[in-house]
């Protein structure tokens, strides 16, 4: 695992995507005044964080594991079963459960 300091792109092609949360400089504020408003009238971080890539640089932690979209049903479905197989204290008996079905 390392960490790397990255540059946006103005159309990267990447296999990397923002999970998680995020910690952000105070001039990130400065980059929501000048951030227009995109879909739905709203100012999106995002189109923020891109103003402060190209002008200070962000920071990313690089990781191999499995990201789930927990924005999307599914996949927050997926985190919520994997996370709970792997749970000490009912991952076994969840694990039954599941075997149990009849799928």
């Amino acid at each position: 695992m390392e960490s790397w300091r990255a540059t946006l792109l103005p159309k990267a092609s990447s296999n990397l995507a923002i999970t998680g949360r995020y910690v952000l400089p105070p001039a990130i504020f400065g980059c929501l005044e000048r951030t227009e408003a995109g879909a739905g009238g709203e100012i999106q971080l995002t189109d923020a964080m891109k103003i402060l890539a190209r002008e200070q640089g962000l920071w990313a932690y690089i990781y191999e594991g499995i990201s789930y979209d927990a924005g999307e049903k599914l996949g927050f479905l997926k985190a919520t079963v994997e996370l709970a197989l792997q749970n000490k204290e009912f991952g076994e008996a969840f694990r039954g459960y599941l075997k149990s079905l009849k799928l």
